[in-house]
């Protein structure tokens, strides 16, 4: 698959069984493979939990990552329970374009006052890439991992 132009459209689009196993195998480099789960193991999750909403990132037509939400509009909460970019298309402005694309898409979702999601504070963790965005941390922790909130 070509790459994309730099300047590509990024989209979220719903993975079929024609594109399920080409966004199986993104992955991000092995040195931040500790930080996120593999997308295969994402979407077996997500077939099994009600509030789930994923889908494959694109720029332009070709898939670049994976991102999934946990959502519940009864109680207003929103997490984005995992946000992968593939470590070939990493650097590009694609992750940024698309976690944009997904702030935007929970500011509409009903009962929505915040995004909250967990890191992990390492060297090569992606705290400073959500803190770009507005996401602060709250002081707690889920599942070691601390968690960050952008408010609404």
């Amino acid at each position: 698959m070509a790459d994309p132009a730099p300047n590509a459209n990024v989209s979220l689009r719903k993975i079929t069984g024609k594109t399920v196993r080409v966004i199986c195998n993104l992955s991000v480099s092995d040195s931040q493979k500790r930080f996120a789960a593999p997308n295969a193991f994402s979407i077996a999750q997500a077939h099994f939990c009600r509030n789930a909403w994923f889908r494959a990132i694109y720029a332009g037509e070709t898939p670049v990552g994976f991102v999934m939400l946990h959502e519940n509009p009864k109680r207003g909460t929103y997490y984005l329970w995992r946000f992968v970019i593939d470590a070939k298309y990493q650097g590009r402005g694609y992750g940024r374009k698309a976690l944009d694309l997904v702030i935007k898409r929970v500011r509409k979702r009903p009962k929505a006052k915040a995004l909250t999601l967990s890191v992990v504070r390492a060297e090569g963790g992606a705290e400073i890439f959500y803190k770009m965005f507005g996401f602060d941390f709250t002081g707690k922790n889920d599942y070691g991992e601390h968690v960050m909130k952008l408010s609404f």
